[in-house]
């Protein structure tokens, strides 16, 4: 194993192994299950409306496979819908300099935009990497961070998200009559036709913009990693802070970043044609 994968691993762990928080666990309402762990929702198409996690899911295939230049396209475009775990790897991959050029100040920048919704595993990188660089990185940092918040920052990635969502919510069938727990979806199956609920494929908090940003804050605000054995692990500082990087205008008509062609069916997207 590198040293550059070692360095990565625990962030890769928080990726695979995080958990909703045990207080969202108890609630009344707890969140869905995680549809891109469900093969199932995936083959109905459930990734083509949900950009953010299809293209989160894209860069860590090919992070997988050592193709880093891709992984870093895929994990920008998925950034482009606000995807903070997307951000949050493509700081690490510039803090390690696995597969990329290192630039550190560019790595705070990206960390500082993943915290952006005070989500503790990333604020926690974002002081370590604070703590590590020099001044005249941490001036860098701050004047580059600017520009990148401009075109993915909540304020300017939050809306293209949720007009894809709100999109694809009018599409829906029944979505107008309000029974979608009556429907039954079909898709093909390797012994014929597989029938999923519509209740679960429909529900609420995967397609309507504040309830699903609400589904990702139980996520993420303080998740819970599970027991791993990876050596040594730095134990992340804690920040009560918010970001350091001057407060910018959202840029309007940013072009979406392009990727490569990819095979989707492991992911189970549904394709056309």
């Amino acid at each position: 194993m590198t040293a550059h994968f070692r360095n990565i691993l625990p962030f890769l762990l928080l990726l695979a192994c995080v958990q909703p928080d045990a207080s969202a666990q108890r609630s009344n309402k707890a969140p869905p299950p995680d549809p891109a762990a469900d093969p199932l929702l995936r083959a109905a198409g459930f990734l083509e409306s949900h950009p953010d996690i299809r293209y989160r899911l894209l860069g860590l295939e090919k992070y997988d496979k050592n193709q880093h230049d891709d992984a870093l396209r895929f994990f920008r475009r998925a950034s482009y819908y606000a995807d903070k775990p997307s951000q949050g790897m493509v700081a690490e991959m510039y803090w390690t300099g696995h597969g990329i050029p290192r630039d550190r100040a560019l790595a705070y920048a990206w960390m500082d935009l993943a915290a952006e919704r005070g989500y503790a595993g990333f604020s926690g990188l974002r002081e370590r990497y604070w703590n590590q660089m020099d001044e005249a990185e941490r001036a860098r940092a701050l004047e580059i961070g600017q520009a990148i918040y401009a075109e993915y920052g909540d304020a300017a990635a939050k809306p293209r998200l949720a007009n894809v969502l709100r999109r694809a919510r009018r599409q829906m069938t029944g979505s107008r009559t309000g029974f979608t727990g009556n429907l039954q979806i079909y898709i093909p199956g390797p012994s014929g036709e597989i029938q999923i609920d519509g209740s679960k494929f429909y529900d609420e908090r995967y397609w309507d913009p504040k309830q699903y940003q609400a589904w990702h804050d139980e996520v993420w605000m303080k998740p819970r990693i599970g027991r791993v054995s990876v050596g040594e692990v730095e134990q992340m500082p804690d920040s009560s802070g918010g970001s350091r990087i001057p407060a910018v205008e959202p840029a309007q008509d940013v072009q979406e970043p392009e990727t490569p062609e990819a095979d989707e069916s492991r992911l189970g997207t549904r394709k056309d044609g």
